[in-house]
């Protein structure tokens, strides 16, 4: 284990892959995604499998590093999306409450999706961007509710 509780694998056989071929340490981009948006951590130095390219602690802090970075990546694109969410209903000429009570998740539940406390249902989402392109179908969701 590194200093960050991450396993560090010895020389041998790949745990991934199960492969003989041995290691390799080099620094390489690391591609994330997150809710359809990508970004990358750049030069994450890992010790990488020869045979399926599989990343391993090298012991220096590069996990931690890493995951460092998704979480802000993560935390970017939510804050993003709470935003997003706000300017939406506020457009549809919707409060929180009544948001809430159209679209379910609890009494706060809007105030909590703003403030990125929470994260709205995937159906949430697609349902107010709907509604944003298609404000008129508003009426509709409200005599259904």
């Amino acid at each position: 284990m590194d200093s960050n509780g991450y396993a560090i694998v010895p020389d041998g056989i790949c745990p991934a892959c199960g492969a003989d071929d041995g290691f390799v340490v080099e620094a390489r981009d690391w591609p994330i995604h997150h809710k359809g948006r990508d970004g990358v951590v750049h030069a994450v130095k890992l010790r990488y499998c020869k045979a399926c390219g599989e990343g391993f602690s090298t012991g220096d802090g590069e996990m931690q590093r890493m995951a460092d970075a998704i979480k802000a990546f993560v935390r970017e694109i939510d804050l993003a999306q709470a935003h997003e969410l706000r300017a939406t209903r506020k457009r549809l000429g919707l409060k929180q409450s009544e948001a809430a009570a159209l679209f379910g998740g609890g009494v706060n539940a809007f105030s909590e999706y703003e403030r990125g406390i929470r994260q709205p249902s995937k159906s949430t989402v697609l349902l107010l961007k709907l509604l944003d392109r298609h404000p008129e179908l508003l009426g509709e969701i409200r005599a259904a509710g």
